[in-house]
């Protein structure tokens, strides 16, 4: 099998973060408010993974990807600012539903949450055509 190509895995991950905001956004729909901000979360992470791709960079942990997404394309001006608040906000949001007993996220959050998640990977999505690496 021939290698990947920085260009084949940005697709690849943008691709997962629109799995993920669509599974986010049938669970809303069901009322699963909880599972909906986790998977936005996701939706999230993978486009940020996609960003990273381009320069062919990763990491393992949640928090080394955030790191090198404010990093490399935050503070550098490549994405807008307000990326920076979505990322970190879906994280503690998730982080909150998954491990918090008793934590509610009612329909307005979970709203909010998938709400920034489109942003966020439209900004991506942006940013990767303009770079070449996607054609959609």
């Amino acid at each position: 099998m021939d290698k990947l190509t920085s260009k084949d895995l940005a697709a690849y991950r943008l691709n997962s973060a629109r799995e993920r905001l669509a599974v986010a956004e049938t669970l809303y729909g069901m009322g699963y408010y909880l599972d909906a901000v986790s998977k936005a979360y996701y939706a999230v992470f993978q486009a940020a993974r996609a960003a990273l791709a381009t320069l062919e960079m990763d990491s393992k942990k949640h928090s080394g990807v955030i790191g090198l997404f404010n990093l490399h394309f935050i503070k550098t001006g490549l994405l807008p600012r307000e990326l920076r608040k979505i990322i970190v906000s879906a994280q503690d949001l998730r982080l909150a539903s998954d491990y918090n007993d008793f934590y509610v996220v009612g329909q307005e959050d979970a709203g909010e949450s998938i709400g920034n998640a489109k942003k966020f990977i439209s900004s991506v999505e942006v940013f990767l055509k303009s770079r070449g690496f996607i054609d959609r």
